[in-house]
């Protein structure tokens, strides 16, 4: 099954589901009905999508980890009881799509270092960040590249359950009592892993300072 991004074609129905509820577009999407989980598609792909770059760095492992997550979440949508948002479910999902995708990774390439170029990476988070004013100041863009290249080299360093924490803290903005849900741990592991994640980042940048 092929999951589409963006919903084909203007219909009333189409018109109805982008207006409906999440909890009544799940209920629909249990019931059989593909515009119903297209449009859940619709609603979370690009957060799904950053979600999975932001673990697994590379653009095609985050596509495929995106394709993944969203088959995943549509073949298990009956299993939804609505104890907590389809968002948190979902992200669930994802999470532990691309955590399996790097266990794998790692075991086949153990020595492989992370990729930090563009030429091989592609445009990272890092560098989609808006750098205001930088056309008019070249010397402060050029910095501003070198400290993306530093914060990259650091997030590195941080295992994939840090790092993930991290960005679902610092970039999603979802509260640890979520995060801790959605890996199936506490909030106070969750915060466990923030804790060690900055004070690591700390030491890394400390000479960028």
């Amino acid at each position: 099954m092929e999951l589409s991004v963006a919903l084909e074609g203007s219909t009333p129905q189409r018109a109805i589901a982008r207006g409906a509820g999440e909890e009544e577009l799940v209920r629909k999407a249990q019931s059989g009905d593909r515009l119903a989980f297209d449009e859940l598609i619709r609603r979370y792909d690009r957060d799904v999508l950053r979600l999975a770059l932001n673990i697994v760095r590379r653009p095609e492992d985050a596509r495929d980890v995106y394709q993944e997550g969203f088959l995943r979440a549509y073949r298990n949508i009956q299993r939804f009881r609505f104890e907590c948002s389809f968002y948190t479910w979902l992200y669930r999902i994802v999470t532990n799509v691309a955590l399996d995708y790097l266990r794998r990774r790692n075991t086949r390439r153990e020595e492989q270092a992370p990729p930090s170029s563009p030429e091989v990476t592609g445009r990272d988070f890092f560098d989609q960040q808006p750098e205001p004013a930088v056309s008019a100041n070249p010397e402060k863009r050029l910095l501003g590249r070198e400290l993306a290249r530093q914060i990259r080299g650091a997030m590195s360093l941080l295992s994939p359950r840090e790092r993930m924490v991290f960005e679902l803290k610092h970039y999603h903005g979802m509260r640890l009592r979520a995060i801790g849900e959605m890996l199936g741990t506490s909030e106070e592991t969750a915060k466990n892993s923030l804790f060690r994640a900055t004070r690591k980042l700390r030491a890394s940048l400390e000479a960028v300072r």
